[in-house]
């Protein structure tokens, strides 16, 4: 078996001089990308993976992988982002492993399908590793610089799209640099506009300029896209010797940190050398003061859409009042009565692209060439961003290549339901990841991302490095020989109490189990088997807690793929006309029904692809059709109310923020 493969150390950070004056002699590339944030650098990463030459435009290479708000890595749903972007070769999880200073697992007391790996990061680590691993990657230049506007010409005929992208005129000297593929990740600097209170400025982030205004132009009057406008927000920043930390609540990390690359064997922080977190709550005196400066926050008074689930503390005063908040906020608080701010907080408002006009692969459906990721596509997160970048840069990349265009199913990933929500839906406000998103989350856990993607990462994408392809390749035999071993070692009921008095196996048991069955039982581990049965489980107990993962969600997995095999099968299975959608007796959401409704597709086939269809929706139909009789079908139509009752607003919403005139 293949040595596993130590941490890796960031490499020696190149001159930003050098950077600049051998990027000043570029005038084609195969993919440009525009913007060095989350999405950017894993764009421009993985591009350079597939084999392109790309080059990356940033207005700062100091910037490039800054934490511009939290310092927080991962989370429930988002921590499953980050190891599957790992999984086909990223950056983040490496750089998170590099810098972070405290890891958990949230979620622990659920089932580990939901577990969320989360990380406190080291500012400065996590942007040094990121500009160390760029500014040496092979086929990857990066300039400083703004890009003005897009370079626009008549599409290829035998390809779907209005116009073909060809290249980027940059703002400062007018330079044109053409490239077969451009990917626009230009996060909250679109038309970025900076609040402090009544105070408003352009900017994408506190001291850095917004992205030309000829590139937003070029967006929505060249090319002709639907524009929206989002809000954000950062917490201020205090000096840690300010706060009164005996009057926050102590949050200690695990004592046995989790990595999120699956080719590190550790963290770069010893858990002995990790920092704790703490924890407080606003007060009904900071609820006073928010309401009463109500009037002087301009970015608050705006109609603009914010974030849902990570709301400015005006938001949630003014969504959730009388309530205690988690927040880093001010004077009202009892241990910061006397905190120093080091920066204050502000709000950003930017513009973004409906994602509905794109296709899977992220290529804008009406501009051949043009890729976009990230908050350009009206997500939060660094994550979400991230995960976009990965997948922008893979296809941008290919194209590039002449290769063809792929994508991930949502069965398959994570980044496959994202990007399956974002172009198939649309958003009302910014997108973040939740593990509820996925229907196939059991199958999708952060533990098998690996053996998901890496295995296709580098056999059919082309931008996993064969070191992570053996290492995955070693893992997914390791775990096949374990789980053969597990399953050919079968007792009856009575000689495993026996053997192993702490598994609890009832007595009322019959017939014969296997180890595999044994090790599904809550309080058995993969090392008391081991120890049980050492000459044939001994050699695996490096795989004990992913073994333990797999044994406990293998029959729920077999389940969802024998269900994806037979929605697979069934797809020309004929659906009734006379089937009242609005009120099936099934589990469908409202958006779900009301598409049924007015598309009424004639075939299972047909409906499975409609925008924002999910395959547990399409179960769930194929379920009832084969299941209820035709009469019962109809019955339940005539009892059912007039669909022409249901409101325009119902019918009619369309999946997109509107900019603010």
């Amino acid at each position: 078996m293949l040595a596993r493969r130590v941490l890796n150390r960031p490499r020696s950070l190149a001159s930003p001089s050098s950077w600049a004056a051998s990027a000043r002699t570029v005038t084609a590339c195969d993919v440009i990308v525009v913007g060095g944030g989350h999405a950017g650098t894993e764009a421009a990463a993985a591009a350079t993976r597939v084999g392109a030459e790309t080059l990356l435009v940033t207005q700062k290479i100091q910037t490039i992988g800054a934490l511009s708000c939290n310092p927080s890595l991962g989370g429930v749903g988002k921590g499953q982002l980050v190891r599957e972007v790992d999984a086909l070769d990223g950056l983040m999880g490496r750089a998170g492993d590099w810098a972070g200073v405290h890891f958990s697992i949230l979620n622990r007391s659920k089932g580990p399908a939901v577990w969320g790996p989360r990380a406190q990061l080291d500012r400065p680590r996590y942007r040094q590793f990121i500009q160390a691993e760029l500014l040496s990657m092979p086929r990857l230049t990066v300039v400083e610089g703004s890009v003005e506007e897009l370079l626009v010409s008549e599409p290829d005929p035998e390809k779907p799209g209005k116009h073909r992208v060809t290249g980027v005129r940059m703002a400062d000297t007018g330079r044109i640099i053409l490239a077969r593929s451009v990917v626009l990740t230009t996060g909250t600097f679109l038309s970025g506009s900076l609040f402090m209170g009544q105070t408003t400025s352009p900017g994408g982030r506190m001291g850095d300029p917004p992205s030309g205004s000829g590139l937003s132009r070029s967006l929505k009057e060249v090319l002709g896209l639907r524009l929206g406008r989002l809000r954000t927000g950062t917490p201020p920043r205090i000096f840690k010797r300010s706060v009164d930390l005996s009057l926050a609540q102590l949050q200690l990390p695990d004592q046995r940190p989790t990595p999120f690359s699956f080719i590190s064997n550790g963290t770069h922080c010893k858990p002995e050398e990790q920092l704790p977190c703490y924890l407080i709550n606003t007060t009904p005196g900071v609820e006073r003061v928010v309401r009463e400066s109500l009037h002087l926050n301009s970015h608050i008074q705006q109609d603009t859409r914010g974030p849902r689930y990570c709301p400015s503390i005006e938001s949630r005063v003014l969504r959730f009042p009388g309530r205690q908040h988690q927040v880093r906020l001010l004077r009202e608080i009892p241990a910061l009565r006397k905190a120093e701010i080091q920066a204050p907080g502000y709000g950003v408002q930017y513009d973004f692209v409906c994602p509905t006009q794109l296709f899977p692969s992220l290529e804008v459906r009406s501009a051949q060439g043009l890729f976009l990721a990230g908050q350009i596509n009206g997500t939060t997160g660094y994550e979400e961003a991230a995960a976009q970048g990965v997948w922008a840069g893979v296809s941008a990349g290919r194209r590039a290549l002449s290769l063809p265009p792929l994508s991930l199913s949502r069965t398959q990933s994570y980044i496959g339901v994202l990007i399956d929500d974002l172009v198939g839906r649309g958003i009302t406000e910014p997108y973040r990841m939740f593990t509820s998103r996925a229907e196939f989350r059991t199958s999708l856990r952060p533990d098998n991302a690996d053996l998901r993607l890496t295995l296709k990462g580098y056999c059919d994408i082309g931008c996993v490095s064969p070191r992570r392809y053996e290492e995955a390749v070693r893992m997914k035999a390791g775990l096949s020989e374990a789980l053969s071993a597990l399953q050919d070692i079968t007792l009856s009921p009575t000689r495993w109490r026996e053997k192993l008095p702490q598994a609890a196996v009832s007595a009322n048991k019959s017939g014969i189990m296997s180890a595999e069955e044994v090790l599904q039982y809550k309080d058995v581990s993969f090392e008391m088997l081991a120890s049980a049965f050492p000459d044939v489980l001994g050699p695996y107990v490096e795989f004990a807690e992913r073994l333990k993962i797999e044994a406990m969600y293998r029959p729920h997995c077999e389940k969802q793929r024998r269900e994806i095999e037979r929605i697979l099968q069934e797809e020309s299975l004929s659906l009734p006309q006379d089937v009242d959608y609005l009120s099936l007796p099934v589990s469908l959401s409202q958006e779900v029904r009301e598409l049924l409704d007015r598309v009424r597709p004639a075939t299972l086939g047909a409906a499975s692809r409609l925008p924002g269809m999910t395959p547990a929706a399409i179960l769930h139909l194929l379920n009832y059709i084969t299941r209820t009789p035709q009469r019962d079908r109809s019955a339940e139509r005539s009892s059912t109310p007039d669909p022409q009752n249901l409101s325009d607003e119902s019918r009619d919403s369309f999946p997109c923020v509107p900019v603010s005139q």
